[in-house]
């Protein structure tokens, strides 16, 4: 499962929550029964049913093993090559497929609906819970009560915990039995629950938003969700391309200002030939630089960057959509090697060093250290493409 605890804890710091402005909604610590008191205070106030929260709150525990993973987050330091080749398998790509033709009725009315494509959400599908496969083992109701309960974000879980109140209240929750994430995500496609609680839909016609068993359930919730984040019904979101030897390096990446069109003038290709979109503005990525696999990101690609901020998986995630859509699988190419942890490390410091902002020392390629090395390696008359190399780390020393 390739949880969005990620999503979780940065991209909710700026979510405007259903229960966000109370005094109650930053009270954390302290004694715990009173803590539980003041959730279940809050939840009636808000005119949630007492029993919902007793529901949810009795019985609840502070659980240690929550509290270490949000201690110790993993990083993402994996390569594109690497993490998009483990996770956009053939046998995955192949399930996919007939998962598409299981639920077609699911995948069509998300496209009319929600103008989002069978492919969009069928790769986050796989890459959250292998299909529902994988959906996470801490108990979501003392995963949220342990996050709202600490200090840390407080802010951020403690309204997730009264959606929850209202998950149950509605008959969407078992509080007692159901799993997800470590960090509060639920079900098949790995939402929260005041997303849950906003862009739920009745998938199956019983009467329920179930998003942990029902697969329609969850598929046509994450397509609502999904444009609630601007999703462009009948744009794409990106598109493999090949590069020339020569283009104007410092336009490349988020930013560069350049529309398809443009990239295409200046010798770009699209591997499958569409030049349909050349009006829309475009980004192009090369996450392991111009010898590596090239991408055109259109607009609908921010909405991947509201799921995850983590470049590499939704880069990822983002081509494996277009797989089930069609698209060939990438070209290779013959990426120029990349720098290990500790050489990361030392670059990053260097750039620090010179007045860069890269962020924390801590080896992973950022956009940040993109943009820095970006930045040096036009200093150093470097093709600009964004990939730290062994040579550009000596280029530096």
């Amino acid at each position: 499962m390739i949880s969005r605890t990620i999503r979780a804890v940065v991209v909710a710091a700026g979510f405007t929550s259903l229960f966000a402005g109370s005094a109650a909604a930053q009270q954390c610590g302290g004694d715990f029964s009173r803590f539980l008191s003041g959730v279940k205070s809050e939840a009636v106030q808000r005119g949630l049913s007492p029993s919902a929260a007793d529901a949810v709150l009795s019985g609840a525990s502070v659980s240690q093993s929550v509290l270490k993973m949000d201690r110790a987050q993993g990083v993402f330091k994996q390569t594109f090559l690497e993490f998009s080749q483990r996770t956009g398998s053939s046998a995955r790509l192949n399930i996919g497929k007939q998962k598409i033709q299981q639920y077609a009725g699911t995948f069509d009315r998300a496209r009319r609906e929600f103008g989002v494509p069978a492919g969009v959400l069928t790769a986050f599908w796989a890459m959250e819970t292998d299909f529902g496969a994988v959906q996470g083992n801490f108990n979501t109701r003392d995963a949220l009560v342990t996050l709202s309960y600490d200090c840390r974000r407080p802010e951020i879980f403690r309204p997730q915990l009264l959606a929850l109140i209202e998950m149950t209240q509605h008959g969407d929750f078992d509080p007692a039995t159901e799993t997800g994430a470590w960090a509060g995500e639920l079900g098949q496609v790995q939402m929260l629950p005041e997303d849950i609680i906003r862009y739920g839909v009745d998938g199956d016609g019983d009467g329920h938003v179930r998003v942990k068993k029902s697969a329609p359930d969850a598929l046509l919730t994450a397509a609502n969700f999904i444009r609630s984040l601007g999703w462009r019904a009948g744009e794409p979101w990106i598109q493999e391309v090949t590069l020339p030897g020569n283009l104007p390096w410092d336009k490349t990446g988020f930013g560069g200002g350049l529309t398809a069109g443009q990239w295409f003038k200046l010798g770009v290709q699209p591997r499958d030939g569409n030049t349909r979109f050349a009006n829309l503005p475009t980004a192009l990525l090369m996450p392991q630089g111009r010898k590596g696999p090239a991408f055109l990101a259109y607009p609908n690609f921010n909405v991947y960057l509201e799921w995850n901020q983590s470049f590499i998986y939704t880069t990822s995630v983002a081509y494996f959509a277009t797989r089930f859509e069609g698209a060939p699988a990438y070209d290779k190419g013959n990426p120029d090697p990349g720098l290990s942890d500790s050489q990361m490390k030392q670059l990053q410091t260097i750039l620090s060093r010179k007045g860069f902002d890269v962020g924390k020392i801590d080896g992973i390629l950022g956009a940040g250290t993109r943009d820095a090395v970006r930045s040096v390696q036009m200093q150093l008359g470097m093709p600009a493409d964004g990939w730290p190399t062994p040579q550009l780390l000596r280029a530096l020393q």
